[in-house]
């Protein structure tokens, strides 16, 4: 079996389970302390893996400033707000939601770099996804529906810092010779210090009263969830290449919904169902629209 197809799947699996996790950890925790544990932990391994492949140079503290708003856009902000929105959602609902990732990040880079003009594919692969959303939060019927409207502005929230990411790595990241490893080092170290800046750490150790949530915590979202799926996505991107190892996000939501109804014992309504089809279709129209404006694009750049 290929390894980089195992690592896909392990990943996708790793991902999947956070949401649990993180709603165990928030009965006995604030999610700003759920952050700071998540990060401490997932950033010792991929500080090691950086030290030992030698990723690390004085010389990229030159671009700090950039390493920063990163740490804060797809680590800091990213962190806290699914966290927040996973305390008060059931967890497969967050995982469903997590699914718009790619969606709300086509649409900030749509919006922020104007440099590609959707196809007809592609736009309906948005509104397609973003219809699931809407089904998922149904704000026409928020008591009737169960689901906290709060909770899903937060999980839509961390979408978005995650959008924004892309866009401020794109503008001002791509260009920089640098490994994703060594970025990647660099972000998760400087979130580790502004969450710790900000985290109330009173009461932080009753998370170590339940052995459940204590374990997941450390050794699924720190650990694996953090520092090793790091390391795997980007040894997926080496190995598959950057739009393969994108598909994975269509592994988390189903992950998260299986989870949640085996451990969790939380109910699956027919429209929870029908809206992550309506995510994960329109992600995939979304990309395969990308796929193939790229690959009719590429015969005209090689006529030129």
């Amino acid at each position: 079996m290929n390894p980089a197809s195992v690592a896909f799947g392990l990943l996708g699996f790793i991902w999947g389970t956070n949401f649990l996790f993180m709603r165990w950890a928030s009965v006995l925790i604030s999610p700003s302390q759920i952050v700071f544990l998540r990060v401490l932990f997932g950033f010792a391994p991929i500080l090691v893996f950086a030290l030992f492949r030698g990723a690390l140079k004085w010389k990229q503290l030159r671009h700090v400033h950039h390493f920063f708003v990163m740490s804060l856009l797809a680590t800091t902000v990213y962190y806290y707000s699914f966290a927040k929105g996973a305390s008060l959602l059931p967890s497969g609902v967050a995982g469903m939601l997590s699914g718009a990732i790619p969606l709300v990040s086509f649409l900030c880079a749509w919006v922020a770099l104007r440099s590609e003009r959707p196809t007809a594919r592609m736009v309906v692969g948005l509104v397609c996804g973003l219809a699931g959303v809407l089904l998922i939060a149904r704000p026409w019927s928020a008591s009737a529906s169960g689901v906290n409207l709060q909770g899903v502005l937060y999980m839509m929230a961390g979408c978005a810092s995650v959008g924004c990411s892309f866009v401020y790595a794109r503008r001002y990241l791509s260009n920089i010779d640098m490994s994703p490893l060594a970025l990647s080092t660099w972000q998760i170290g400087l979130a580790l210090v502004s969450i710790s800046l900000v985290t109330d750490f009173h009461g932080i150790m009753a998370v170590t009263t339940n052995v459940q949530a204590a374990a997941g915590l450390v050794v699924g979202l720190g650990l694996t969830g953090t520092g090793v799926a790091y390391i795997l996505y980007y040894y997926i991107v080496q190995k598959l290449g950057a739009l393969t190892a994108s598909s994975v996000t269509y592994v988390p939501p189903l992950i998260a919904v299986l989870i949640g109804v085996v451990f969790a014992k939380e109910a699956v309504h027919a429209m929870d169902c029908v809206a992550m089809l309506c995510i994960l279709g329109g992600v995939f129209l979304l990309q395969t629209g990308k796929a193939k404006k790229a690959a009719a694009a590429a015969p005209k750049a090689e006529a030129c």
